[in-house]
C-alpha cells in the first residue's frame, strides 16, 4: 500500500502537542483513571498512530483556528524525524486548511512478511469503501468522501446535514430506500427506567431502519452501532434472520440498520482483540426488546406485498442451458432407440409426430423467408431520380490485412477477447423489426421469441471499430472532389465548439495546434489509414471501411478537429486505437450534436427516409455478416423488451 491520505476540517491538533503524537499510550480522551470503564471513543492516538509509525512513514499536517499557519511533522517509530535529509526533525510551517491531514506512505515497508499477507490493492480499496460507506450512513450529519488514487471523481461523496435514510437512498440505492421502515426502543419502554439518568447503567435506547418483505437480497446486510463504533454480534444477526425467516422467501435477506446505545460501563470492548464484536449487559434481553419492536412493525406491512419482474438482457443466453440438456437427452433417446431395432425407430418416429409445438413456443421469423425486398430491390430515396439501375445489394468479404505490428496483433487479440458468443449470435440471426427514433438511434430486432430495443448507432461504430482493426494498412479510398481544406474544416468545427473556452487558448490557437498535428504526421496517416492531406493542407481522400455505405460527410470537421485532441499520439498502440475509435465515430449513423441550417420539410422527410433505408438495408445486414459482438454492449444498448411465452402469460391473465 503505496499511500493512504485521512483529511478533516476538525479543530486541529497544537504544535506544541505534535512532539507527543506518535508516543505510545498518548491520549487526549482521559483525564481521570476512572475513565477507563467508560470509553466513548473510537480509542486513542496512542494506539494507532504509534503503532503506524513503526511499520510505515507517517506525515501529519495541522492548523487549529488560532493557528496563522498549519504545521507539518514526520514520524518514525514514535518519534519526530527530519522531513528532508539537513532538516531539524522540530514542526515545519506550511499551508494548509483549518484541521489535520494524515498520510501514511510505504505501509509495511519494514515487515515483508505482513507486508505479504495483504490482499490487491482493488481489494483493500474495497474494504476501506465499505467501512466508509457504513459510517457515513451512521454519521449522516458529516459530510464524508472517499478517492482512489488516480481517480478523477470521488466513489464515495455524501452530504452533510442529512439523515440516515437520505444517506441509505444515495449510498445504497433506492431499491432499498423505497422498502424502509423505521423504528426506534428503549429501555424506557420496558419498564420505568429513567433515560435522561446518566448514571443508570441499564439505560439504552436503539434506532433501527430495516426493509420490508418487498425487498429481497440475497445476502444479509447489517450495519450494527454500538455506541457509534462499527462492530459485529453474532446473537442479533441470528435474531434478525430469525424475524425474517417467515417473511422472505428462502435464499433472500433483508437489509439493517441498526444503532444501540449503552452506558460505556456496561459495554466489554475486549471481547476480540480488533474489538470488532462486543458484549454489553442484559444482552439477551435489549435484543427480545428490539427484535420484538422489528417484528411488530413489518407485521403492520403485511397487508400488501410489491412483486417485480425483470426480463433478462438477452434470452439465448438463459436458453443455452435449457437447450444442451434437450440435445443431450434427445442423444441419449437415439442411443438407446438403436439397441431395439426397426420397431422401436417407429415408436420414437410417431411420438415426435405426435408431440405438439405450443403456439407461445413457435419461433414465427426466420432470415429465410422470402421477402419484396429480396425479390424487387428498393432503392435510396435520395438517388431515387438517378440514372443508375437499382441492383440488389451484396456486401463484399473483408479479408483481414497482414500487419506484424505487436500493437496491431495486440489490438486484434483484446478484440477477439471481448467477443460474447450469445449475443454475436442475437445479431447474426436477427431479424429487422423497424426504426424507432432516428434522433436518439433506437430500432427493433427480433430474435427466435424475443424482441430486443438496440442502439444501432453503437452497434454501428463497434463494427465499423472492428472493420478498420480487420484492415488496417490496406484500406480503400474515398476521394474527395474539389479537395477541401484541412485549416477551414478544422476552424468551421472549432468555432461551433462550446467548451474551448475551458482550453484557455483562443479558437485560432486550437486550430494551428490541431492543423500542426495532423500536419506534422500526414506522411503516417496516408500510409496507414489512407487518409491523404497534400502539402498545402487539403484532404484529398479518407479511408473506405465499407464500399457499399459513405459516412455523413457533415460530420467531416469534428472528425478532423477530434483527431488532434482525442487521439493519443505518443504511444503506438494507444494511438492506433484511439485513431481507429475516432475513424469508427465519424462512420456511425450518430446524428450531429451541432443543430444545422433549416431545411424544408420535405427534403427533412426525404433524409429521414434515406437514413432509415441506409440503417436497415446496409448497417443491419453488415452487422450480420462483419460484427463479433462485445460484451459491453449489453450495458445499455441491448434490451430485451418483450418476450413470446411472457405475453402469453399476461393474455391469459386478462
Amino acid at each position: 500500500m503505496k499511500l493512504l491520505q485521512i483529511q478533516d476540517n476538525g479543530c486541529g491538533i497544537r504544535k506544541e502537542d505534535l512532539p507527543l503524537l506518535a508516543e505510545r499510550f498518548t491520549t487526549s480522551k482521559l483525564t481521570t483513571f476512572s475513565d477507563l470503564s467508560k470509553l466513548t471513543t473510537y480509542g486513542f492516538r496512542g494506539e494507532a498512530l504509534a503503532s503506524i509509525s513503526h511499520v510505515a512513514h507517517l506525515t501529519v499536517i495541522t492548523k487549529t483556528k488560532s493557528s496563522n499557519c498549519a504545521w507539518k511533522a514526520a514520524y518514525v517509530d514514535g518519534g519526530l524525524v527530519p522531513s528532508k535529509a539537513g532538516y531539524t526533525p522540530d514542526p515545519k510551517p506550511c499551508a494548509g486548511n483549518n484541521g489535520t491531514t494524515i498520510t501514511i506512505e510505504d505501509m509495511f515497508y519494514n515487515t515483508p512478511t505482513r507486508l505479504s499477507a495483504l490482499r490487491s490493492s482493488s481489494e483493500e480499496y474495497a474494504r476501506i469503501l465499505d467501512v466508509m460507506t457504513k459510517y457515513a450512513v451512521h454519521n449522516s450529519k458529516v459530510s464524508f468522501s472517499c478517492k482512489k488514487a488516480g481517480s478523477l471523481s470521488p466513489e464515495l461523496s455524501t452530504p452533510s446535514c442529512s439523515d440516515a435514510s437520505q444517506a441509505i437512498r444515495q449510498l445504497y440505492g433506492h431499491s432499498i430506500a423505497k422498502e424502509l421502515l423505521h423504528v426506534t426502543a428503549s429501555s424506557a419502554s420496558d419498564d420505568n427506567t429513567d433515560m435522561d439518568d446518566p448514571e443508570d447503567p441499564e439505560a439504552w435506547s436503539a434506532d433501527a431502519y430495516f426493509t420490508n418483505a418487498n425487498y429481497q437480497g440475497k445476502k444479509i446486510a447489517l450495519l450494527l452501532f454500538i455506541n457509534h463504533r462499527l462492530v459485529e454480534s453474532h446473537r442479533i444477526k441470528r435474531s434478525i434472520e430469525s424475524i425474517y425467516s417467515g417473511i422472505l422467501p428462502k435464499g433472500s435477506s433483508p437489509f439493517v440498520y441498526l444503532s444501540i446505545n449503552l452506558d460505556p460501563r456496561s459495554v466489554d470492548v475486549n471481547v476480540h482483540p480488533t474489538k470488532r464484536e462486543v458484549h454489553f449487559l442484559n444482552e439477551e434481553a435489549i435484543i427480545e426488546r428490539i427484535s420484538d419492536a422489528i417484528q411488530q412493525r413489518l407485521a403492520g406491512q403485511s397487508q400488501s406485498r410489491v412483486f417485480e419482474y425483470q426480463t433478462l438482457l438477452t434470452g439465448g443466453i438463459a436458453q443455452s442451458a435449457s437447450r444442451k440438456g434437450k440435445e443431450k437427452a434427445s442423444n441419449v433417446d437415439e442411443l438407446e432407440g438403436d439397441d431395439e431395432g426397426p420397431e422401436a425407430d417407429r415408436r420414437v418416429l410417431g411420438s415426435q409426430v405426435a408431440k405438439k409445438v405450443l403456439s407461445q413456443h413457435k419461433v414465427r421469423t426466420s432470415l429465410q423467408d422470402r421477402t419484396l425486398d429480396s425479390m424487387i430491390p428498393v432503392a435510396d430515396p435520395l438517388r431515387t431520380n438517378s440514372d443508375e439501375p437499382v441492383t440488389a445489394i451484396r456486401l463484399r468479404d473483408i479479408k483481414q490485412s497482414t500487419c506484424h505490428f505487436a500493437s496491431i496483433t495486440e489490438l486484434r487479440r483484446l478484440a477477439t477477447k471481448r467477443i460474447h458468443h450469445d449475443l454475436t449470435e442475437i445479431i447474426k440471426k436477427h431479424t429487422f423489426v423497424g426504426v424507432i427514433d432516428l434522433s436518439r438511434c433506437l430500432a427493433l430486432i427480433q430474435h427466435n421469441k424475443n424482441l430486443y430495443i438496440v442502439n444501432h448507432a453503437a452497434l454501428a461504430e463497434e463494427m465499423f471499430y472492428q472493420l478498420a482493426l480487420l484492415q488496417f494498412g490496406d484500406y480503400n479510398r474515398l476521394k474527395l472532389d474539389p479537395p477541401p481544406s484541412l485549416r477551414t474544416l478544422v476552424k468551421f468545427a472549432v468555432d461551433v465548439e462550446e467548451d474551448t473556452a475551458r482550453s484557455g487558448m483562443s479558437n485560432d490557437e486550437i486550430v494551428d495546434r490541431i492543423v500542426k498535428t495532423l500536419m506534422d504526421r500526414r506522411e503516417m496517416l496516408h500510409e496507414y489509414f489512407s487518409l491523404d492531406i497534400s502539402e498545402t493542407g487539403d484532404v484529398k481522400t479518407l479511408p473506405h471501411l465499407l464500399r457499399e455505405y459513405t459516412p455523413n460527410l457533415d460530420k467531416l470537421p469534428m472528425f478532423l478537429m477530434r483527431l488532434g485532441p482525442q487521439v493519443l499520439w505518443e504511444s503506438e498502440q494507444e494511438c492506433f486505437g484511439s485513431f481507429m475509435r475516432e475513424l469508427a465515430y465519424f462512420y456511425s449513423p450518430a446524428p450531429l450534436s451541432v443543430v444545422s441550417a433549416a431545411a424544408s420539410d420535405e427534403d427533412e422527410q426525404e433524409k429521414q427516409k434515406s437514413g432509415a433505408w441506409r440503417i436497415q438495408n446496409i448497417l443491419f445486414h453488415a452487422m450480420r455478416k462483419y460484427l463479433a459482438a462485445p460484451k459491453f454492449l449489453l450495458d445499455n444498448d441491448i434490451v430485451q423488451v418483450a418476450s413470446l411465452p411472457d405475453l402469453y402469460r399476461v393474455f391469459e391473465r386478462c
